[in-house]
């Protein structure tokens, strides 16, 4: 069992993070790491197999996974980029797993209609972190990556839900089209509702009860598991309710935390996911051995074929799919031609070889019961679980490595940052006038009598005044933006004299550890500003 095994998977989880650090010194994003990590891990010889319970595979990765990838989502660019995102998360993955089913019943022998949907309902949906830790740092239009990111919170939802029907058929041996239409939207619309009760009493507790940072972090974290399993617990979709539940909070975190908390959480989420990403493919790489040698119908050879032929197959779909989806509602209605621009065949292409698979999938194949309601053997499942990781792997190393060269070759530029810049501007003199009304208003006496107080709305208004002057001639570079880096660094170094000074008063016990802890608190936080 897998606790038998815990100092090992400690040790390579040890592994994988230096590897991760040596990725990002190569400037090549963690996931295609992790998957050749995997891969690496199933060839060391004398590694001891390491199994883990098929139902406990969504309990423990899904919901933590499903939830960051809500919180991580803009709820106002979700919705406004709703129908390219539709179309991607549920048109792509129900055509995409038909067309990986029927690929596979006419290569494949012996395997049937619904494990070919079983298998599409895994592989269809691409990862979202693969995609932006691929992404991060190119030029790229930030409509592209919204929508990535959308599509990757919606598609883990259609494919799960794939994945549950093509399951049950296999498993019974049965199938319904009018049963399982009317179940899915039963199954569906029951999972979002029980997801946004529980969201508001979350929402509750948190807007009206007192909380510390550490409580806060700890109802985040136990918040998807409560989704997850009330929504399964009535035979409903889990995975709509963490996706529901958490795209309210989201839109709904800034009433939530204090600026401790926020910290707090997003680092107890950043370092969860990083965690969990690479468990999972620590755990296939454990089982491959194990899976290759249950292919008993199947050599290597004709399991890694059909897997390559199944990957181009996936690529392939995309491709074809995301062009008649940007382009046909706007020959079709005038008012989306009116309302949004020609999104452009470089952009689209770009979306459709953005289609990186990753840990989702890998965790739905892990998932796949060991035996049938009669205990016989779940046909095909070690050649499904070979296919997902080939899948995987050959996504994510050739599309993840080439995105960088296409990006190029297309020409794709990022947005134009001269509107960024603009809005920046308009936002911080909106700001700055917030501030100066409400000084003005509140601290009317204190600004005639002291000196302190009139220095503060000094520094405001003229902040508003250098502001308007750039916003008035945005194009003249004085030395209010030309001497910022370098000013920056400046700032960046005194808080590093900062620090070198607490140290030597810690190692000299100047003053209270608690004290300099607290001045060392201070300086994360301003150094989390400038950085950012």
């Amino acid at each position: 069992m897998i606790q038998d095994n815990l100092l090992l998977i400690l040790s390579l989880l040890f592994a994988i993070s230096i590897l991760t650090m040596i990725s990002g010194k190569l400037k090549i994003a963690y996931p295609i790491f992790l998957v050749i990590s995997g891969l690496l891990i199933s060839l060391i010889p004398g590694i001891p197999p390491v199994s883990l319970n098929p139902d406990l595979v969504f309990l423990i990765f899904l919901p933590p996974l499903l939830y960051a990838a809500a919180w991580n989502t803009s709820w106002n660019d979700f919705w406004r980029l709703k129908r390219p995102i539709s179309l991607l998360g549920f048109g792509l993955v129900i055509f995409t797993s038909a067309a990986v089913a029927f690929a596979c019943q006419l290569m494949i022998p012996g395997f049937s209609l619904a494990a070919g949907f079983l298998l599409g309902g895994i592989i269809s949906p691409p990862d979202a972190i693969a995609a932006t830790s691929v992404l991060q740092g190119l030029k790229v239009p930030k409509r592209a990556l919204t929508i990535l990111e959308g599509e990757s919170l919606v598609n883990d939802a259609a494919s799960l839900i794939v994945f549950r029907f093509a399951l049950a058929a296999v498993m019974t041996g049965q199938f319904h089209m009018w049963e399982a239409t009317r179940t899915f939207f039963v199954v569906a619309g029951m999972g979002i509702l029980i997801g946004l009760v529980i969201a508001h009493v979350v929402y509750a507790i948190h807007r009206f009860f007192p909380t510390t940072p550490a409580i806060d972090a700890a109802f985040t974290l136990i918040t998807p598991y409560i989704m997850y399993i009330t929504a399964e617990h009535f035979h409903v979709s889990g995975v709509l309710a963490v996706v529901s539940g958490g795209l309210f909070l989201t839109y709904r975190s800034p009433d939530l935390f204090s600026y401790d908390a926020r910290i707090q959480v997003l680092g107890l989420w950043d370092t969860l996911v990083f965690l969990l990403n690479g468990f999972v493919f620590i755990l296939i790489g454990l089982q491959l051995p194990g899976i290759i040698r249950g292919m008993e119908n199947y050599s290597v050879g004709e399991a890694i074929s059909y897997a390559i032929i199944i990957s181009v197959v996936t690529i392939l779909i995309r491709i074809i799919w995301v062009f008649p989806g940007a382009y046909v509602p706007r020959m079709l209605f005038k008012s989306i031609r009116a309302k949004e621009p020609d999104p452009g065949w470089r952009n689209i292409l770009l979306i459709g070889w953005s289609g990186m698979r990753g840990v989702v999938s890998l965790a739905s194949a892990l998932a796949v019961p060991l035996t049938l309601a009669n205990e016989r053997a779940f046909p095909h499942r070690n050649l499904i679980l070979f296919i997902t990781f080939v899948v995987i792997l050959f996504t994510l190393v050739l599309q993840g490595l080439s995105l960088k060269p296409v990006i190029r070759l297309l020409k794709i530029k990022g947005d134009p940052t001269e509107k960024e810049t603009m809005q920046a501007l308009d936002m911080r003199l909106r700001l700055a006038n917030a501030v100066l009304a409400h000084i003005d208003e509140r601290y009317e006496k204190e600004i005639g009598t002291n000196e302190t107080y009139k220095r503060v709305r000094d520094r405001y208004a003229r902040m508003i005044e250098i502001t308007q002057q750039k916003l008035d001639a945005p194009s003249t570079k004085d030395e209010g933006t030309s001497f910022l880096p370098h000013y920056r660094q400046m700032l960046l170094e005194l808080i590093d004299v900062r620090r070198r000074e607490l140290n030597h008063f810690r190692h000299n016990n100047t003053f209270s550890e608690e004290l300099i802890k607290e001045r060392e608190w201070e300086l994360d936080l301003e150094e989390a500003r400038l950085r950012r």
